[in-house]
């Protein structure tokens, strides 16, 4: 049975992608042909690239990533900036065209950032109707900026698959151990992976991420 899941954050920078990533390794290792998509990108990140040849490198980059924008900014700003209007219709086919095998689709930031003049990611998370994934980085404040994204989620009806917790930095933090603790207080049954500890080493963070993941794509219990 194919997995699709669709990758957002609580904020920018939290580990979306390395989360994506970690699961189209996943999908890979086991013998899957994984699609990634990641439609928008801004500020010449290269995360569409990761994506790429986390999923096996068979894809064509421009499947990939529909609009790469330059400017370090929300993908609609940075648009208008360049003079851009990207198109809907194309965003919202481009999931269609990939076929119905298991993949991964990763947004920009978190759920209100713009994607042009009247989309923001939530709306791509309404069309694409996946089960999502919410990264949020472990630590203070974590508990606020989770519990608002997936009330968010839950009142377009989206499913949402898990919540992970990812370390971004080694800072000593004494809120991070009641993170998901209370996350599972407050909402029996949401499956919340982690936190998923910061590890230098790109290789060790990476498989770090794959073995708390795992049970996402093999349907064990988290």
């Amino acid at each position: 049975m194919a997995v699709r899941l669709f990758v957002t954050g609580t904020d920018t920078g939290v580990g979306k992608t390395e989360v994506a990533a970690a699961l189209l390794a996943v999908l890979a290792e086991r013998g899957e042909r994984p699609f990634a998509l990641k439609p928008y990108e801004s500020g010449g990140s290269g995360d569409s690239r990761v994506l790429q040849i986390a999923g096996g490198g068979w894809q064509p980059l421009e499947s990939v990533c529909l609009y790469r924008l330059k400017a370090p900014l929300a993908p609609g700003i940075a648009a208008r900036l360049e003079g851009l209007r990207p198109s809907w219709a194309r965003v919202e086919r481009a999931l269609e065209k990939l076929g119905m095998g298991s993949g991964v689709v990763e947004g920009a930031g978190g759920l209100f950032v713009p994607l042009d003049g009247q989309h923001d990611v939530v709306d791509l998370i309404a069309s694409y109707r996946l089960p999502v994934v919410v990264v949020a980085r472990a630590g203070l404040g974590t508990i606020n900026h989770t519990v608002l994204t997936l009330s968010a989620l839950w009142s377009i009806g989206a499913k949402v698959a898990a919540v992970v917790l990812v370390r971004a930095s080694p800072v000593v933090d004494p809120s991070i151990r009641h993170n998901r603790r209370e996350l599972e207080r407050r909402f029996p049954g949401l499956a919340v992976i982690g936190p998923v500890p910061h590890l230098k080493d790109a290789r060790r963070r990476r498989r770090a991420l794959m073995r708390a993941l795992t049970p996402l794509i093999t349907g064990q219990k988290t």
